[in-house]
């Protein structure tokens, strides 16, 4: 059945949501990015077939624990003090759920040399303009808007939500370009056609140039639990890769 993302997330925040806090289930380093500490979240208002997240995704009452935003700040800043990293994250499952949690988390990360990237799906940010709006205001942030396939029907494949959610991920670059936020798109493309991939260009081309210019290529990690989901789902990639063949990645 397929399930609107907007609403989803509404149902998720009572769950992984109390007050300020957010949860999350792990604190860690990795080489993405040249080096950058991470903090794992619980929670996303997508249901993609690819995920490596899925167990925290598919049990947020049970997964994790709340932590502040300072004491987010503070587990990141520590891995990247030890680790000399420049960047931070939030990664995992999907960080715009809690939006007063992560701008108060951008507020302590606003007075630090650190850059932090926003890894998103995009379909709040691209629901409502305010969102970007109200992280246009930080120095440090760029956001990777992570599409989930290259067409409408491919992403209500790949996800299980209303195809129409597709624009949504396209509209979040637009509002970010309008408020002057520093953006680029990613897109899965394990399971496109050419002319699926023609069609995303185009689209992009319609949001900005710039944005085709800066795709990032996605391919699926075959970790045992996702080829599992793959499998249940009916639904192979037509290019994907080994777990061992991460680029220095520790998940």
């Amino acid at each position: 059945m397929v399930y609107d993302p907007v609403l989803l997330s509404k149902s998720i925040q009572r769950l992984v949501i109390s007050g300020s806090q957010r949860k999350y289930y792990r604190f860690r380093g990795g080489r993405w990015y040249g080096g950058i500490a991470t903090a794992d979240c619980v929670g996303c208002n997508l249901r993609c077939v690819f995920c490596w997240g899925s167990y925290a995704r598919d049990n947020p009452a049970r997964k994790g624990r709340f932590y502040t935003p300072s004491q987010v700040f503070r587990r990141l800043d520590k891995i990247a003090r030890k680790r000399r990293y420049r960047f931070l994250r939030i990664s995992g499952n999907e960080p715009t759920i809690s939006r007063d949690h992560l701008l108060s988390l951008l507020e302590f990360i606003e007075y630090t040399n650190y850059t932090f990237i926003l890894e998103t799906n995009g379909i709040l940010i691209g629901y409502d303009k305010t969102y970007a709006k109200a992280l246009s205001k930080f120095r440090n942030l760029h956001v990777r808007v992570s599409i989930k396939g290259a067409t409408p029907e491919e992403f209500s494949k790949l996800t299980g939500a209303i195809p129409e959610a597709f624009e949504l991920q396209l509209q979040s670059l637009r509002n970010l370009l309008d408020y002057g936020v520093s953006v680029h798109p990613a897109v899965m493309l394990s399971f496109s056609s050419r002319k699926g991939i023609d069609y995303l260009v185009t689209r992009l081309n319609d949001v900005d140039r710039e944005m085709v210019e800066e795709l990032e290529e996605e391919y699926v990690f075959l970790y045992p639990h996702v080829v599992e989901q793959l499998r249940k789902a009916g639904i192979w990639p037509k290019k994907a890769f080994e777990p061992d063949n991460i680029p220095g990645e520790y998940i």
